[in-house]
């Protein structure tokens, strides 16, 4: 019996740290979340684009709502860069990256998927990415968007980074 106990307590454990892991955002280069199975295309199926041409197709469908978006998604960018900058995160050079954010219908971030563009010298080093993706990722645990909407719902927009 005692046994027992033991193997249901450490299952019990094992589903509340799971749920816990997968509750918080994951902020993933592209190739890195289609490898994971939770590429864009996956993603993609699962989140309304939160604005559309068609504004049937989009979450957010009113000019009003369409505004608070942006500036709220704005925001986001911005703080988060205050953030890097707030952890001693320079950019050496401009670089330009894409992102496409995958938002609870809360406004929390689940995924949040980004790649550098350029070529490979405009590219930052692969340990300035490891500390962007390990720096984002903590930034977007307890981030959350100043909207909420009755689905989950997907943003993207490419990124420009400057240096100091």
């Amino acid at each position: 019996m005692r046994i027992y106990m033991r193997q249901i307590f450490l299952l019990s454990l094992l589903v509340l740290m799971t749920s816990v892991a997968f509750s918080q955002g994951k902020a993933l280069p592209f190739k890195e979340a289609v490898d994971m199975g939770v590429g864009p295309s996956y993603l993609d199926s699962l989140y309304k684009s939160a604005v559309h041409a068609y504004s049937t197709q989009a979450v957010f469908r009113t000019t009003e709502q369409q505004a608070a978006l942006i500036e709220a998604y704005t925001k986001l960018l911005q703080d988060f860069g205050r953030f890097l900058t707030a952890n001693d995160f320079l950019w050496e050079k401009r670089t330009r990256s894409f992102n496409r954010v995958y938002f609870s219908k809360e406004g929390k971030i689940d995924y949040f998927l980004y790649q550098f563009n350029g070529s490979e010298e405009d590219k930052p080093s692969p340990e300035m990415q490891e500390r962007f993706k390990n720096l984002l990722n903590n930034f977007i645990s307890d981030y959350q968007l100043d909207m909420q909407a009755e689905e989950g719902f997907a943003q993207c927009s490419p990124t420009v980074y400057q240096p100091k």
